[in-house]
């Protein structure tokens, strides 16, 4: 049983990378502490396979823990052979992915285990925005584990083996794992935000080896670029048709139509992910309004507002993108804001995170205005107002304060229905139309919806050198 399970944490590792690239570091390593008959309990690696290999052709640090050495807790080697590892992918820039499976902390090794985790976060504190730091959970993340994918900048999940949790379901008030698993793939992905995807073993792995091949392997890599099949010029006829469910449209306009979301069961009035254009990678975010399923029927509507946590996935997935210098496209299409009482607990401060990781990115930012933009929630979404490079909006998009009816409503109150149609009329031609927007400067071009790829394409080519400064501070406070 133990040698079956060492090789499925070896087996993990291969699939992930390209055929025989794995070179193991440390495999002769062993568990140092002697108490509690730790001295008569063999520990092969103890506990957890690290090396180096590729993926895609790039270079990558790999870990794997084994379930079959004392059920894959961590020990004091376990954490050095891990921290060893991002010593190296630190001195080389390569990221590093962690295969987790592992039952917490080695127990017998009291506080030079909890040591242990300390040197893990902090070395993954120190990788944070320098090299990308991938997780995938396969089995048990449980307690101090669950903080390693939490500092990690992806994680992924297998479906039905995976848990992650900082306290167990059955210890948690009034909850039983039976009523409500906190620890499944389910609730992770759709509750905290912090899984990007949810499979098999099998597509875990393959999500994790696309997201390699899409990120720039550190901080200081020129943009990842795969040659570009696909015509620059393509049109996109019907683009319009789709625009309540942005992420088909990202799909149409992204090179061969490939597009990689990520924490798509979270905050999903907004899709984040990345696709490539002209073969360079970019980062999305998009407004949504509702999501379709694959008979184009609607299956959740969500009002054409942000919520809360959309706005918090949003601004993560900016910040990200602005550490590796990776361009930022948005799809705008926002009324205004959620209104809830749950909601309304984290609005302002969610908001606050995304208006300010648009305004401090450096990196070159471009959006769409597809439908709708209203009010302050428009304003946070990559405005020209508050630093976007270039803003384009389709003939249909309406630019202003608010909905033209309620604007009228609310400067003539004591209207009658004529009159209020009158007004609503007037507002929306003088303050709501986008040919309107684009005379004040704040639309830099009014483009067709057809036309929509070789014009964002043309804009990152432009805008591929940009170099934009902040003023001197340590790091913002925001």
């Amino acid at each position: 049983m133990g040698n079956e399970t060492h090789s499925l944490a070896i087996a993990r590792i291969h699939s992930l990378l390209d055929a025989d690239s794995f070179v193991e570091i440390g495999g002769l390593v062993t568990a140092r502490n002697t108490d509690f008959n730790l001295a008569d309990t063999k520990t092969p690696s103890d506990g957890v396979i690290t090396g180096y290999g590729t993926a895609g052709g790039k270079l990558v640090y790999v870990y794997s823990q084994d379930v079959s050495v004392l059920n894959g807790t961590v020990g004091e080697m376990h954490a050095k052979k891990i921290t060893g590892l991002y010593d190296l992918a630190m001195k080389t820039g390569a990221p590093v992915v962690g295969l987790l499976d592992c039952g917490g902390i080695r127990l017998q090794e009291a506080s030079d285990a909890m040591n242990a985790f300390g040197g893990i976060y902090r070395k993954q504190a120190f990788a944070s925005g320098v090299i990308p730091q991938i997780t995938g959970i396969f089995g048990t993340c449980g307690g101090g584990m669950a903080l390693i994918p939490a500092l990690a900048d992806f994680t992924f999940m297998e479906a039905h083996d995976g848990k992650l949790f900082v306290n167990a379901p059955n210890t948690l008030d009034g909850c039983h794992v039976s009523k409500c698993d906190t620890a499944g793939a389910g609730f992770q992905s759709e509750e905290t935000g912090l899984i990007d995807g949810v499979g098999t073993a099998e597509e875990v792995l393959g999500q994790i080896r696309q997201m390699i091949e899409l990120l720039p392997s550190n901080n200081e890599d020129y943009l990842p670029y795969e040659e570009c099949v696909d015509d620059l010029n393509r049109s996109c006829p019907g683009l319009e048709d789709g625009v309540k469910d942005t992420a088909s449209v990202l799909v149409r306009i992204a090179d061969s139509h490939v597009f990689l979301e990520t924490k798509a069961d979270y905050g999903k009035d907004v899709v984040t992910g990345f696709i490539r254009l002209n073969g360079n990678t970019v980062g999305c975010v998009a407004n949504r309004r509702c999501v379709c399923g694959l008979d184009g029927n609607v299956k959740e509507d969500f009002g054409g507002v942000l919520s809360a946590r959309g706005a918090k996935k949003a601004a993560e997935m900016v910040k990200f993108c602005d550490a590796f210098q990776i361009p930022v496209l948005t799809l705008t299409d926002v009324s205004g804001f959620k209104a809830s009482k749950c909601s309304e607990k984290h609005m302002a401060k969610a908001v606050g995170k995304l208006t300010y990781a648009f305004a401090n990115a450096t990196v070159p930012k471009v959006n769409v205005i597809v439908g709708k933009a209203y009010g302050s929630a428009y304003v946070a979404m990559n405005s020209k107002s508050i630093g976007a490079d270039m803003v384009y909006a389709w003939p249909s998009a309406e630019v202003g304060t608010m909905e033209a009816s309620m604007a009228a409503k609310i400067m003539y109150p004591d209207a009658d229905a004529d009159t209020w149609r009158e007004k609503t009329a007037e507002y929306q031609a003088l303050q709501s139309n986008v040919v309107s927007a684009a005379g004040r400067g704040y639309v830099d071009t009014v483009i067709a919806p057809e036309d929509t790829r070789k014009y964002v394409i043309g804009a990152f080519e432009m805008l591929y050198t940009k170099r934009e400064d902040r003023p001197g501070r340590k790091h913002g406070t925001v």
